[in-house]
């Protein structure tokens, strides 16, 4: 893997370890590090993007939860795609990789 110089953080924690920590707790830790960190556009954009992306699965797994059986089972395999797409995140954040998500990364990309 290339190591790449992904800048400075206002937080004093390397940038890939930063940006992978904003998907530790879905859409909570994204504000968290969205909220704190003021210089790095790398860590502001993985912040952004566990916001939006994180904060969708919620609402939508917590709206299916309300719907008797076919919104259980739903909310089931919406929950293991995103354990799936968690892992992901977290995993190219640390590499140093800007992974940007179709909606959401364009979302954070304007907003990082």
């Amino acid at each position: 893997m290339e190591n790449k110089d992904l800048g400075k953080t206002s937080t004093g924690m390397e940038p890939n370890l930063e940006a992978a920590l904003c998907y530790l707790l879905w859409f909570f830790t994204g504000i968290i590090f969205y909220v704190l960190e003021k210089e790095n556009k790398f860590v502001r954009f993985h912040a952004m993007q566990s916001i939006v992306t994180f904060g969708f699965f919620f609402v939508a797994v917590s709206v299916l939860g309300f719907i008797p059986i076919l919104g259980w089972i739903l909310s089931m395999f919406l929950w293991l795609a995103s354990l799936c797409l968690w892992v992901l995140l977290m995993l190219k954040a640390y590499q140093g990789e800007e992974f940007k998500l179709p909606v959401a990364g364009d979302i954070a990309q304007k907003n990082s």
